[in-house]
């Protein structure tokens, strides 16, 4: 969640409000943004979309939430009185669900190692975006310059190298089905935890025809999808061909292994 700051003198609970949260109860125009003691809470959205903020102007407006906008030296933010934080909160929540996942802004002040990328094409760096914010990477950018968390550089460095390389599906390609990665490492799991788990085998078997070696997932590397289709299919092989139930246990455990640093 994009949550700056709030008036560090005060510190009081708030609230629980849940998903699909009701409209704010309070009079969202008698908030006086000009009170002194009004205590209020900063969200950051500057590595947002238009559609994204968008989205949230119209949500917060259906929702009576009180609120501002702020633009100032080169970042962007949502400001709500703090009695408002906790719808505000929920409205974050529902909106990551649908649309998410969103940019996680590398603060100006945090330690972080640049990529510049000033050779690359446009789709290139598109598909690193893409890559780094579903991966929910702390970043910034600069121009054609990435700054990244400094724990997440090896990360990025091997995306980079991979995109450079063309072995990251690109954003307008035919990939795998929406979701495959995880629910073949939840199918995976469920039969290396019971080889004879029906609904688990025939999902499987429904899933891997549909698989290509050279169709990953947006922003996975070719070369670690294809191992993982690998075992895949040497897993669907063991069910179609009614292997004993600890090979299927072995293979599905194969497969979850290659599976897991991924999701």
């Amino acid at each position: 969640m994009p949550f700056v700051r709030s008036n560090p003198d005060d510190e009081s609970a708030r609230g629980e409000v849940g998903s699909g949260a009701p409209p704010f109860p309070g009079d969202a125009d008698a908030v006086d943004w000009s009170d002194p003691d009004l205590v209020k809470v900063h969200y950051d959205v500057t590595a947002w979309d238009y559609e994204q903020r968008a989205e949230l102007a119209e949500t917060l407006a259906e929702r009576n939430v009180p609120h501002q906008w702020l633009s100032e030296n080169g970042v962007d933010e949502l400001i709500v009185p703090e009695v408002a934080e906790a719808f505000t909160d929920a409205i974050f929540a529902e909106l990551e669900a649908e649309l998410g996942p969103f940019p996680i802004l590398l603060g100006a002040d945090e330690e972080g190692v640049d990529f510049p990328l000033d050779e690359w094409t446009d789709a290139d760096l598109d598909t690193l975006r893409t890559a780094i914010v579903e991966a929910e990477i702390p970043h910034r950018w600069t121009g054609r310059t990435v700054r990244v968390a400094a724990d997440a550089a090896d990360t990025v460095d091997d995306l980079v190298e991979a995109i450079e390389a063309g072995e990251v599906a690109s954003a307008d390609g035919e990939g795998a089905p929406d979701g495959a990665l995880h629910d073949l490492f939840a199918f995976a799991d469920e039969l290396a935890r019971d080889p004879d788990d029906e609904p688990a085998r025939e999902r499987l078997l429904e899933l891997v025809p549909q698989l290509a070696v050279d169709a990953p997932p947006y922003g996975l590397a070719v070369r670690a999808w294809a191992t993982i289709v690998n075992h895949a299919e040497a897993l669907a092989g063991a069910l179609t061909q009614g292997a004993e139930p600890s090979a299927v246990e072995r293979a599905a455990g194969e497969l979850r292994a290659v599976c897991r640093p991924y999701v």
